[in-house]
């Protein structure tokens, strides 16, 4: 009984480690991170991905408008042509938004598309 409880134990370490490891892979591990804002000029649900008009962000890229892929599909569902968003980028990986955010327009309104 011992010997089953042992072996489950290092098969479930092993999966958890692989898990751990793929999900630090996924965001630029060991890549430093950058704070990214833009304002999303096109949404596009079916190919998950955001057009933004990105700001400049110091040691990562000039100012641009490109085509990103999202880290996480749901923020589509949410994300509007005209929001400001938020997210963070890693050296290395000009074409994913991780951890997207919607930031609340400062006069209270909701963004008009254009």
């Amino acid at each position: 009984m011992r010997r089953h409880s042992f072996w489950l134990a290092i098969v479930l370490g092993a999966m958890l480690g692989v898990c751990v490891s793929s999900l630090a892979a996924s965001q630029g591990a060991g890549k430093k991170a950058h704070q990214f804002r833009g304002k999303v000029e096109k949404v596009d649900a079916k190919a998950k991905t955001l057009t933004v008009n990105g700001e400049n962000v110091e040691g990562w890229m000039a100012a641009m408008t490109m085509l990103y892929k999202v880290d996480n599909a749901d923020i589509l569902k949410t994300v509007k042509v005209g929001d400001q968003i938020t997210a963070k980028v890693y050296d290395g990986d000009v074409s994913t938004l991780y951890e997207v955010q919607v930031v609340p327009p400062k006069d209270g309104k909701p963004a008009s598309p254009k």
